[in-house]
C-alpha cells in the first residue's frame, strides 16, 4: 500500500532547512535545498540515531548535528570514509504544496 501525503506549503520549510513529519512508527525529515529542491530522509543518523533535521542543510547533502556525518539527501547515503544509509521518501511539489510518498512495507 502506498499513498501520497499532503505535508506543507513550499515555504513553510526554511530554504537550507527542515521540517519533521510524525507518523506512527516512524519520524520523517522533509528539507529544502537552497534551490527549493525538497528531500525527505528517515529522521534518524544511522551511526548514533542523531536527528538529522537538526543538521547543517549544505548542496544536496545534511550533516548529522551529533556526530558530522555527511548524508546524501538524494539517496540516503552516508558519504565516504564513513558508511550507512537511511530510508528514503519519494517527494513533489504540487501547486507549491509538498507530498511525501509513504509506502508500507508490511
Amino acid at each position: 500500500m502506498s499513498d501520497w501525503i499532503d505535508v506543507c506549503d513550499l515555504e513553510d520549510v526554511p530554504l537550507l532547512g527542515s521540517r519533521v513529519l510524525k507518523t506512527g512508527t516512524i519520524d520523517i525529515a522533509v528539507f529544502r535545498t537552497s534551490t527549493n529542491e525538497v528531500y525527505a530522509l528517515e529522521n534518524k543518523c544511522p551511526h548514533k540515531g542523531g536527528p538529522l533535521s537538526e543538521g547543517l542543510v549544505h548542496g544536496k547533502q545534511v550533516t548529522c548535528p551529533l556526530h558530522s556525518r555527511v548524508l546524501n539527501l538524494d539517496n540516503g547515503t552516508v558519504v565516504a570514509p564513513d558508511v550507512g544509509c537511511v530510508r528514503t521518501f519519494a517527494t513533489r511539489v504540487n501547486e507549491g504544496r509538498i507530498k511525501l510518498k509513504v509506502t508500507d512495507k508490511g
